[in-house]
């Protein structure tokens, strides 16, 4: 089983930024990446990027290409999502993903955390 926390949820104001974090522990991540998802109400649930623990290689959602950034965060197994320039439609249940990352930027990833809720207000 793979287990993953995600922190650093919460609410902000339009046009600032928040960091949320991932860490995955219980299984071998030599082959697998991490990702982001998103989920607004009545809305379906959004691929945001990935990144692939091997060598931090990364890929993006055009959606968020330019605005959000993906990177290694400081523990082995763990994954940062930097939101910049945040507007009140970014408001959703972010959720951090873990599976080989071909899966992943596929979208049917088989692990999953519990998600953060991130409420931006105008």
């Amino acid at each position: 089983q793979v287990r993953l926390v995600e922190s650093g949820g919460g609410s902000v104001q339009a046009g600032t930024s928040l960091r949320l974090s991932c860490a995955a522990s219980g299984r071998t991540f030599t082959s697998y990446g991490l990702g982001w998802f998103r989920q607004a109400p009545g809305k379906a649930r959004e691929f945001l990027g990935a990144l692939r623990l091997s060598d931090g290689g990364t890929t993006y959602s055009d959606s968020v290409k330019g605005r959000f950034t993906i990177s290694r965060g400081d523990a082995k197994n763990s994954v940062d999502l930097q939101m910049n320039t945040l507007k009140p439609e970014d408001t959703a249940v972010y959720y951090c993903a873990a599976d080989l990352f071909g899966v992943l930027v596929r979208g049917r990833p088989t692990y999953w955390g519990q998600g953060a809720q991130v409420t931006v207000s105008s």
